[in-house]
C-alpha cells in the first residue's frame, strides 16, 4: 500500500523544533526527507538535554523520524555544488533559519527558481513582515507575542506559557498544511511558490477564541468567566480565566480522590446545559433541576463558584477514572488530567500508533509520539531518526546519481566533513 506523499522529495534545512516538526510529519506521510546538517555538529538538538551519554538526545530523535541525514559544508564550493544539485532534484525546500540567512547563503528566491522553477520554498519565522520581522523568536516568545500567555493563568497571577508547544510545533503543523496545499496547486500551475508561516501568526490562530472574546467585551461582560459571578469588573482586554472553559459551556478542573498526594488527581468537568438535570441527579442535588437559581443557564452563571464547589464535593469521593466511568454513562462531558506517565502507559494510545516505541542503534528503545493524523489508505510507519551524516553517500549516489569518482572528489574537498557515523546492519 502506497503512502500519501510517495514521490515527494523534501530538502530539509530545519533545526531545533518548529521546522523538524513540519518535515517529520511530511516524512511520516511518505515524503523522502533529506536533512542537511553541518559536518561535525549537525542539528544543535542532537547534543541538547542528553540523557544517554554519546547518544543523540530525545529532543532530536523525537523530531526527526523517517528522515535521511547528509552533512554538507555550504561554504565549501563543492558543498555548494551539492546543495544546488539537490535543489534541482527536490520538490520542496524547508527552512527555519534566522531572517535573511538563506539569502546570505546565496540561495535567494530568484536563484532557487532559476535552478528549479517547480521548487516550493517553505519558511518559518518568528514574526511576519513588519517592525519585528528581523527579531529572533523561540517557543515562549511566540506564546507571549501571539496572545496565549496574556490569556493563560489566573486573574490575580502572572501570565503563563503552556506546556503544549503551540509556538514551535504548532507553527510546524501550519507550515506542513501550507506545503501540501502548494504541492496540490503546483499540479495545476506547474510552478513553485513561497510558503511562509510566522510563529506569532500560528499562536494567534490557536488563540482565536480569545480574539473572539476581546470583541465581545465591547458589548458587555464575559458572563461565562468566573469573575462575572464574583462581581469583579472587566477591563479593556480579555483577562486570564484560570481553568474556565473557553466555550459557552462553563467548565472547571476539580479535585478527585487522592488529590492530597497525587498532583494529577483531577478531572475537567463541563456543566453542559443539555445534561444539567443528569448532573443534578449524579451529585445529589435533584431540587436544583427546578430551582429558579439553577434551572436555567443564565441563572447559573452568577453562581458558578457555588455550583462547582458542590460538584467538587462529589468528585472528591471518586478517583478521576471512577468519576469518568459514572459521568460517561450520562453523557456528561469530562476528562481526566492525565500525567505524562499515564499517557506513556496508556495501551489505547499504543494501539493507535499515537505513542510508539522506537529502537535506536545507540540509545536503545525509547517512546515517541507517532503520527497524530490517521489516513485510511496511507499507513504510517515510524522509523528511527538518522545518525549524523548517515546517508551522505547514499544521497549523493542514489538521489543525485554521482559517480564514485565524483563522490571521492567531493569527499576530498572537505565539503562533507568527517566520514559519517557507521552502524552495524539493523
Amino acid at each position: 500500500m502506497g503512502k500519501a506523499l510517495d514521490g515527494v522529495r523534501i530538502l530539509d534545512f530545519t533545526h531545533v523544533q518548529s521546522g523538524p516538526t513540519c518535515t517529520q510529519l511530511l516524512a511520516w506521510f511518505g515524503a523522502d526527507v533529506i536533512k542537511v546538517e553541518r559536518p561535525g555538529t549537525g542539528d544543535i538538538t542532537r547534543g541538547q538535554l542528553q540523557d544517554v551519554k554519546g547518544a543523540d538526545s530525545l529532543y532530536f530523535t523525537m523530531l526527526n523520524h523517517n528522515k535521511r541525514s547528509i552533512t554538507i559544508d555550504s561554504k565549501n564550493p563543492k558543498g555548494k555544488e551539492v546543495l544546488e544539485a539537490l535543489i534541482k532534484t527536490c520538490d520542496v525546500l524547508v527552512e527555519n533559519f534566522a531572517p535573511g540567512a538563506l539569502d546570505r547563503m546565496g540561495l535567494t528566491w530568484d536563484h532557487i527558481q532559476s535552478l528549479n522553477p517547480r521548487m516550493i520554498v517553505a519558511s518559518i519565522k518568528g514574526f511576519g513582515p513588519g517592525k519585528y520581522a528581523d527579531c529572533k523568536v523561540y517557543e515562549n516568545v511566540a506564546q507571549c507575542a501571539g496572545g496565549a500567555a496574556s490569556t493563560t493563568g489566573f486573574r490575580d497571577g502572572l501570565p503563563l506559557v503552556t506546556g503544549a508547544q503551540i509556538g514551535d510545533s504548532g507553527t510546524g503543523l501550519h507550515l506542513a498544511l501550507g506545503i501540501v496545499t502548494a504541492l496540490f496547486q503546483r499540479e495545476t500551475t506547474g510552478r513553485g511558490q513561497r510558503v511562509d508561516a510566522a510563529m506569532q501568526d500560528g499562536v494567534l490562530n490557536l488563540c482565536r477564541v480569545k480574539l473572539r472574546d476581546q470583541q465581545r467585551l465591547a458589548h458587555g461582560p464575559l458572563t461565562e468567566y468566573s469573575q462575572f459571578g464574583e462581581g469583579i469588573p472587566f477591563g479593556d482586554a480579555v483577562p486570564r480565566a484560570g481553568n474556565d472553559s473557553g466555550g459557552g459551556q462553563p467548565g472547571r478542573i476539580l479535585k478527585c480522590k487522592g488529590w492530597e498526594t497525587d498532583p494529577n488527581a483531577y478531572i475537567y468537568f463541563i456543566t453542559q446545559a443539555p445534561v444539567w438535570e443528569k448532573i443534578c441527579d449524579v451529585i445529589g442535588e435533584p431540587e436544583w433541576k427546578a430551582h429558579p437559581d439553577f434551572a436555567k443557564p443564565a441563572a447559573r452563571l452568577p453562581r458558578l463558584n457555588q455550583i462547582f464547589e458542590r460538584i467538587e464535593q462529589w468528585t472528591m469521593t471518586k478517583t478521576k477514572f471512577e468519576a469518568m466511568d459514572i459521568l460517561n454513562e450520562y453523557d456528561i462531558p469530562c476528562g481526566p488530567i492525565l500525567s505524562m506517565k499515564e499517557i506513556a502507559e496508556e495501551e489505547s494510545l499504543r494501539a493507535t500508533g499515537t505513542v510508539v516505541e522506537v529502537d535506536h542503534p545507540v540509545r536503545g528503545k525509547y517512546l515517541s509520539v507517532g503520527n497524530p493524523i490517521k489516513l485510511s489508505d496511507s499507513p504510517t510507519e515510524v522509523k528511527r531518526s538518522p545518525l549524523l551524516g548517515e546517508h551522505t553517500q547514499e544521497v549523493l549516489r542514489d538521489v543525485l546519481g554521482f559517480s564514485d569518482a565524483r563522490v571521492q572528489e567531493i569527499e576530498a574537498s572537505g565539503a562533507l566533513g568527517a566520514p559519517p557515523q557507521r552502524i552495524a546492519a539493523e
